[in-house]
């Protein structure tokens, strides 16, 4: 058995106070490893940072062209936003656009992330709907795959024609038979595969070019252009997506998961990577990533976006800094 190994470190004055562990893969467009932490073979649930994958039989069936999708829309389709006004208007006028409201979601509501949103819907004494739910792109994006398919409307299911084509996508990107899925936070499911599998099916998407071979190359370009395009509707102001985005100036996208899963997609290099910090804490995988990033030279050193998550002090209530987070050595 091949251990975790440690990503990030927390210091707090001149002690070691936490360590995180993880694994971590870079894979080249061949699907070869051009290096790993701890177990490659690490079997994942890439929750959100797999919605590129998800978003692809969108494109391939030609949904996304006979419903005029435009890029924003491509780019919330792989989104995990923070439910800004940005983010539900344009999921609302989707729906509509469709001839679908709200009611045909399958994704379930929660409170805005977005503190400007989350404060209006309590001033206004209303609650969160689906628009709001941080999947609400990717549930559009299925609804507008399963109206041009005239699938069923209950489009989650594991046997819907959506999930399945889902399926098929994520297996022969990760070029693994999935062994198995867990029911999203959004209620779909979410199929599991190794870190190598996954950090393959990244590396696709950095090869793969809008003047590609293939309709599946093609489409997976146009989700990644959609993606640094977009940054703010990819996940929101403040969050490490959309600023390590914006600091690389649209050259990488990246996107997190739950339970501390985040992938980079390098198409400079043709280099994709995956990561998982073992015990699912999002500050240790925002400091895994950046120092990756950085360690491959597509994030520079002193950005703010970059100072924010490596070697970020951690400020008290009084506004005194007790310490910090950085990456581990052995990630280094």
């Amino acid at each position: 058995m091949i251990y975790p190994v440690p990503m990030a470190e927390i210091w707090r004055g001149d002690f070691l106070e936490s360590i995180h562990t993880g694994h971590a893969v870079i894979c080249d467009a061949s699907g070869d490893i051009v290096q790993a932490w701890g177990d490659p073979e690490k079997v994942i649930l890439p929750r959100s940072s797999s919605k590129m994958i998800q978003a692809l039989p969108l494109i391939e069936s030609g949904a996304a062209a006979a419903a005029r999708l435009t890029t924003d829309q491509l780019a919330l389709s792989c989104a995990s936003h923070s439910s800004a006004a940005i983010h539900t208007d344009r999921v609302a006028t989707w729906l509509a656009a469709l001839g679908l409201a709200e009611d045909n979601m399958r994704c379930g509501a929660h409170d805005p992330q977005d503190r400007t949103a989350r404060d209006a819907l309590i001033r206004a004494g209303e609650k969160p709907c689906q628009y709001h739910n941080n999947c609400s792109g990717k549930h559009a994006g299925f609804l507008t795959l399963n109206q041009h398919i005239k699938g069923g409307s209950e489009y989650v299911d594991p046997k819907h024609p959506v999930q399945t084509a889902v399926l098929d996508a994520f297996e022969e990107l990760t070029q693994e038979s999935s062994p198995g899925f867990g029911i999203d936070g959004c209620s779909a499911p979410n199929h599991a595969s190794t870190l190598h599998g996954f950090a393959r099916a990244m590396a696709f998407f950095a090869a793969a070019s809008d003047g590609g071979a293939s309709i599946r190359e093609r489409a997976a370009a146009t989700l990644v252009q959609a993606m640094t395009a977009f940054p703010e509707l990819v996940a929101g102001e403040g969050r490490a997506c959309t600023e390590l985005m914006r600091a690389m100036n649209g050259r990488v996208a990246v996107k997190t998961g739950a339970e501390a899963v985040y992938i980079a997609i390098i198409p400079e290099l043709k280099l994709g990577v995956a990561l998982k910090i073992a015990d699912g804490t999002t500050r240790a995988a925002e400091c895994a990533i950046a120092a990756i990033l950085l360690k491959l030279g597509v994030l520079e050193p002193n950005h703010p976006a970059t100072l924010k998550r490596m070697n970020a002090p951690i400020i008290n209530c009084n506004d005194i800094a007790t310490g910090y987070i950085r990456p581990a050595k052995e990630l280094l």
